[in-house]
């Protein structure tokens, strides 16, 4: 069936309503995340149009939302979203509208941050770590402090993203990565400021650091599975390693900001994407971990046996997922992240 619906209220985005303009809902999102294949498929199926603005930081999109800027489906970290919550600014999810979400496994419902999903839906997960050229390395890359050898200085590549990088610091230093201690920080703080001629920052895409790795411009980046996954098919001397200190642990959802002049859509779209096939189709497009129990047995059998993908519990020890902060513990961030970028 193809549905047409009113008026689209997207100015912000630069968009110009009219009485016969069909839906098109505004999607804040990583630039490669849901290839066009799949947007496409939801048009083809609902008539809704689908737009990606992207964002290269979640930070960049939760700051133009709490700004006022329109948007109709945010993918988030889960740290992010109980202060929007709190804040007020997401949509109760209206889970009659979203069947789908049967198929997601019961260990990813009802987390902490988000008691019964009243605002999030699970979207994916997985593990952040060391992605290494092992031909280029003179001994085995295991750790986080690794990335303080010096004979890797300049041949190093980390992200833009400030819970990432303070975090690794915390763990390379046997601290938990969601410290909000002083002490703790500051002395991340040193210890960063002391990798910082060093390393190469680069905002966070899909695979970023694969080509870099394959040309032999970086010999260590801070990556995840699907870096090694892609430049493994030009160079088979690339790998993945999760850091004896614990990797990182993210997880994304969908969430309706509750300014969306679209919510009946986007939980129509949310609940699309969902369905096991188009879940299977963007595990195998991606190589991210969706929850979903149904799409698991759909996809690429070789992909579902990949240990970094799909990692058995012991490599996951001593393992954190990024928590949400107070305010003080986001403010000694932000001051800590300030003070880095500002240091010679």
């Amino acid at each position: 069936m193809t549905v047409t619906i009113g008026v689209v209220l997207v100015s912000s985005f630069g968009c110009t309503p009219t009485p016969d303009t069909p839906v098109t809902l505004i999607l804040r999102d990583w630039e490669d995340d849901l290839s066009p294949e799949i947007l496409a498929a939801f048009t083809t199926e609902t008539g809704i149009q689908v737009s990606n603005v992207p964002y290269t930081a979640q930070e960049e999109a939760v700051a133009e939302l709490r700004a006022g800027q329109v948007c109709d489906v945010l993918v988030l970290e889960s740290q992010l979203i109980p202060a929007l919550i709190t804040g007020g600014l997401l949509a109760e999810i209206d889970y009659a509208q979203i069947p789908n979400y049967k198929y997601i496994s019961a260990n990813f419902r009802d987390m902490a941050f988000d008691p019964g999903n009243a605002h999030s839906v699970p979207y994916s997960w997985g593990t952040t770590g060391l992605v290494v050229r092992t031909d280029l390395v003179e001994a085995p890359i295991s750790r986080w402090s690794d990335l303080w050898d010096a004979r890797y200085a300049g041949k190093l590549m980390g992200w833009n993203l400030h819970r990432y990088m303070i975090g690794l610091t915390l763990k390379s230093m046997g601290y938990s990565l969601n410290s909000q201690s002083p002490d703790e920080l500051e002395v991340a703080l040193l210890r960063l400021v002391e990798l910082k001629p060093r390393i190469s920052l680069v905002d966070w895409e899909a695979a970023v650091s694969a080509p870099y790795l394959v040309n032999g411009d970086v010999i260590i980046a801070v990556g995840q599975a699907d870096d090694a996954l892609v430049g493994r098919q030009t160079n088979p001397a690339i790998t993945y390693v999760m850091p004896e200190e614990g990797a990182i642990l993210w997880g994304d959802n969908f969430v309706i900001p509750a300014a969306s002049p679209h919510k009946a859509e986007a939980e129509q779209f949310i609940n699309f994407l969902l369905r096991p096939e188009i879940s299977a189709q963007i595990m195998n497009e991606t190589y991210y971990w969706l929850p979903n129990d149904e799409a698991l047995k759909l996809i690429d059998p070789e992909l579902r046996a990949n240990p970094e993908i799909f990692p058995p519990l012991e490599r996951l020890k001593n393992a954190e997922i990024l928590l949400p902060l107070n305010s003080r513990g986001e403010a000694l961030y932000a001051d800590v992240w300030e003070r880095f970028l500002a240091a010679d």
